[in-house]
């Protein structure tokens, strides 16, 4: 593993553990995921020095800190744990009230790094970092970060708490490059952390699926999968591929690398089984070659996948060209 240095915060590993997974129905993993797998999960991650867990109060509706809490036990206090609150109403009572629910869940006396999970455009955000800068006073939170904010809202963030803003964690991966132009160049600068979610985007970077093998469950409905888009992609999948092949890894594995090979990234994909984290902490000991970095980049910013109205649209089309002529 190799980690991130950041001012008055532990060594953080490049490749964390994300656990939406762990509490969440969608998936379909069952019960016998939380109450077995989970567990077995998280004590491999802590065997292969993972360092930080990231969860939030939404997840299966606090069953995923639960689920956490529980698995990592007595090493909690160890690691940072990383969860984020909605936004709502976050005036001081009310996010005191659920940092201190998230704790019980969680196993902890204070929050490592506390995030709020989205932008509230209808809340000056003046008001949420008020109670974010009290909740820090009082120590039940070490660090605040944001989660899916731009950078211009970040540093509106960052102004308003009058101390750093320590992390924003946003969608980050070959498939949505987007934060390579502002968000990780100003962290580096400014020594802040990028979190990349989704840093394989939602499996389509393992070069599994293409327009004639389409993902089942919850893949199958969202719009990066849908033909159109998976045609799309078919020319950085096969770079993917052919960088794969080089370096004897895995298209997943040169994906997480390129996510962390500039910046102060921490890529957070979650796992499925002991095996698929093995191959994902492995990614942090690739070094990618800087052309292959450009190419890859290269191919990242001409993918250009429909979303919106224009992923419906194609869907419709798709639908009535597979529809039975009666």
């Amino acid at each position: 593993m190799r980690y991130l240095e950041v001012d008055g915060f532990p060594p953080v590993g490049r490749i964390g553990l994300g656990t939406w997974q762990f509490g969440s129905r969608v998936w379909g993993y069952g019960d016998a995921y939380a109450s077995v797998t989970a567990h077995a999960l998280v004590g491999r991650a802590l065997e292969l020095g993972v360092t930080l867990f990231d969860t939030a109060e939404i997840y299966g509706l606090g069953r995923g800190e639960r689920i956490l809490g529980e698995a990592l036990g007595a090493d909690a206090d160890r690691v940072v744990v990383a969860t984020k609150f909605v936004p709502a109403l976050p005036t001081t009572p009310v996010l005191r009230g659920r940092a201190y629910r998230s704790m019980a869940r969680l196993g902890l006396d204070r929050i490592p790094l506390y995030q709020a999970h989205v932008a509230n455009p209808l809340v000056p955000i003046d008001v949420m970092m008020h109670a974010l800068g009290e909740l820090q006073d009082e120590k039940i939170v070490e660090e605040v970060g944001v989660s899916n904010h731009d950078l211009a809202r970040w540093r509106r963030a960052e102004h308003a708490l009058g101390r750093r803003v320590l992390s924003d964690q946003v969608e980050f991966s070959l498939a949505a490059p987007g934060p390579l132009r502002d968000l990780v160049p100003w962290a580096e600068h400014n020594r802040r952390l990028v979190i990349a979610h989704s840093p394989l985007a939602r499996g389509l970077l393992g070069s599994r699926y293409d327009e004639y093998n389409r993902p089942a469950g919850l893949r199958a409905h969202t719009t990066l999968f849908r033909p159109e888009n998976l045609r799309r992609a078919g020319p950085l999948l096969e770079l993917l591929r052919e960088v794969a092949v080089a370096h004897d890894a895995t298209p997943a594995q040169i994906a997480l690398a390129w996510t962390l090979h500039r910046g102060p990234v921490v890529a957070i994909p979650g796992a499925s089984t002991i095996e698929q984290l093995e191959h994902n902490v492995a990614a942090a000991e690739i070094e990618l070659g800087e052309d292959e970095y450009r190419a890859l980049t290269a191919q990242a910013e001409v993918f250009a996948p429909l979303r919106g109205l224009d992923a419906l649209r194609s869907r419709a089309r798709d639908e009535s060209r597979s529809a039975p002529v009666h």
